[in-house]
């Protein structure tokens, strides 16, 4: 344990906080230093908070809490969906953080690792999305919930995470409602591409949240029967905002899909209106190009050529028949 101390010791640059909390409060002391005594409590248990641990530094801090069956090389995988793994006293569950980048209207996911057994529980997190400095410092303030336990801290965790799902989907949801309105706005330019992009990003998202139902669903089964009845509570009240983020997910998705079938529509009637006027302009403008072609044959024998009033009645019939045309064409709104 000496030499696993010692280790970590020197881990300070992804070590978060580190404190052990006895009876709801945390312990004088931080860092690997206020572990030295948690083995003479059997009631404490220590909160350990990583950011970006390498292979060496993550293994160290396993050894000396106890976490030796956990698989740090499965832990720093990179990972495409949320995972719960339990081996032996150990329980591992990866969950999909997320943030919404407005001004690239992107979803930037992270990844946070919670590594847990009777006395102790390690967050690792990768990504800027879901720091947990203010969830401690909440923790800390309320004793009560604190007094739960290293299961306590999993609940608050995972609810924390579900929550910050919410400000991801709201900065969604301003960008999705603003392209609707540029979709049916008077103009001929549509946002197809800006559709098409949010789309994906939201499908990078959903993927993320609806994927984490499965995992938090065997959690909340696995500790029903040793965890206290509010944390159960909190398990499931993140669950139920689990789902009903994913539906507003769905019903973002939806309304996207709606907009870019309107959008495809909005150009497809743009582009036979635009047919309409061509083909009127191109029918008005064959009245003056037959004629022209007619008198351009230069025959001998024509009429109308000895005729002194001939050229004003041919300008003159030439406009009151692109003038017909022109207003029949006005009125079944081909111009």
């Amino acid at each position: 344990m000496s030499v696993a101390r010692a280790a970590v010791r020197d881990t300070v640059d992804v070590l978060v906080d580190c404190a052990v909390y006895e009876d709801g409060r945390r312990w004088p002391g931080d860092g690997p230093d206020a572990l030295s005594e948690l083995g003479a409590h059997p009631d404490a248990f220590v909160w350990v908070g990583l950011r970006m641990p390498d292979a060496v530094e993550l293994r160290d801090w396993c050894a000396l809490l106890g976490l030796d069956d956990v698989d740090v090389d499965d832990v720093l995988a990179p990972h495409t969906r949320p995972v719960l793994s339990v081996e032996g006293s150990a329980v591992m569950l990866m969950a999909r953080t997320a943030r919404y980048l407005d001004d690239q209207e992107r979803a930037s996911l992270g990844e946070m690792t919670l590594l847990l057994n009777e006395r102790a529980i390690v967050s690792v997190r990768h990504g800027q999305a879901t720091p947990l400095s203010e969830l401690r410092a909440e923790l800390e303030a309320d004793p009560d919930r604190l007094r739960h336990g290293a299961t306590g801290v999993l609940a608050a965790i995972v609810g924390r995470i579900v929550d910050d799902y919410r400000p991801a989907l709201d900065g969604f949801e301003k960008d999705v409602l603003e392209v609707e309105r540029e979709v049916f706005a008077i103009t001929r330019i549509q946002p197809v591409r800006r559709l098409y992009g949010l789309k994906r990003e939201l499908r990078v998202l959903l993927h993320a949240v609806e994927s984490l139902e499965e995992p938090l669903g065997r959690l909340i089964r696995k500790v029903t029967a040793s965890a206290d009845h509010s944390v159960i509570e909190d398990l499931n009240e993140a669950a139920d905002q689990l789902a009903r983020t994913v539906s507003r997910a769905r019903s973002l998705s939806g309304l996207l899909d709606a907009a870019l079938t309107a959008s495809l529509a909005q150009t497809s009637i743009q582009q036979n209106a635009d047919m309409r006027k061509i083909s009127a302009w191109v029918a008005m403008a064959a009245v003056p190009t037959l004629i022209a072609g007619i008198y351009g044959m230069n025959f001998t024998h024509m009429p109308e050529l000895d005729f002194a009033l001939g050229y004003p009645l041919v300008l003159g019939g030439m406009g009151i028949v692109m003038l017909s045309m022109y207003r029949a064409f006005k009125r079944n709104e081909w111009l």
